[in-house]
């Protein structure tokens, strides 16, 4: 069974979002979604300051074996992108919920959140 950390919010497309401290929340893969594509070799991460729109296209992930398109959680401007990944893909396998996050949005608004399931909910679903 995967891994699904009781504090944040998911897409039924394998995203995941917490909410930060400072306002900000911050986006992954879930643990089922790096699993099913296997070994990361590529992120295409959304450019800082881009302005997303909830439940779009807004990342990509590739791995040796699929291409994976990635849903933005909830709309907002990006406010910082996982550098490390662009060397290190595969954080995103070892650390799906810590070193492998993606990227962080500053939220247009946070109860765009309230739609996104809860990890029961997402248990269910996988």
């Amino acid at each position: 069974m995967s891994e699904i950390p009781a504090d944040l919010r998911y897409l039924p497309s394998h995203e995941w979002a917490r909410k930060n401290l400072d306002g900000t929340v911050t986006v992954g893969i879930t643990d089922h979604a790096q699993a099913n594509l296997g070994d990361l070799v590529y992120v295409e991460l959304p450019a800082v300051g881009e302005q997303l729109r909830a439940r779009a296209e807004c990342a990509l992930v590739e791995s040796v074996k699929a291409a994976s398109d990635i849903f933005a959680p909830l709309s907002g401007a990006v406010v910082e992108v996982n550098e490390a990944l662009e060397d290190q893909p595969e954080l995103i396998n070892s650390a799906p919920y810590a070193d492998g996050w993606l990227f962080r949005v500053q939220p247009a608004d946070l109860t765009e959140l309230d739609d996104a399931l809860d990890a029961d909910g997402y248990a269910a679903e996988v």
